[in-house]
């Protein structure tokens, strides 16, 4: 009975420094992750751009705030080609291919007409 309490304690003793080990282990890498952290956050703060000056900031144009200009637009006719077109071969491509429209009335919807698709109006009769 002796020998069984003796392998019963070496069976324990060895359990418990391979948990101690364990916990050793995991401590060490728990502080590699913390000093990575603070190193990183660190490194990241000095290499922030400085914050401008007051007298960098933006400051309003001469001619007051700028608003917003509100105008209908048609789009413009594509050329029709045998051939694939490149967007640089396409006219008017730095305003979209549109341009002003000579109405700039706003269009409205007819009287009894459906309004827009699942609207739930009750269409044209």
């Amino acid at each position: 009975m002796n020998t069984s309490w003796m392998q019963a304690a070496d069976l324990a003793a060895g359990r418990g420094a391979l948990g101690a080990g364990l916990v050793v282990a995991g401590a060490v890498v728990l502080a590699l992750l913390l000093g990575m952290f603070v190193f990183g956050s660190r490194r990241v703060r000095n290499s922030k751009v400085r914050r401008p000056r007051p007298d960098e900031q933006p400051r309003m144009p001469e001619g007051g705030p700028v608003h917003e200009v509100r105008e209908r637009r048609e789009a413009d006719e594509v050329p029709r080609s045998d051939e694939r077109l490149s967007p640089h071969e396409l006219k008017g491509h730095g305003n979209a291919g549109s341009h002003t429209s000579p109405s700039q009335e706003r269009p409205r919807w007819d009287q009894g007409g459906s309004g827009g698709f699942g609207s739930g109006g009750p269409g044209a009769h």
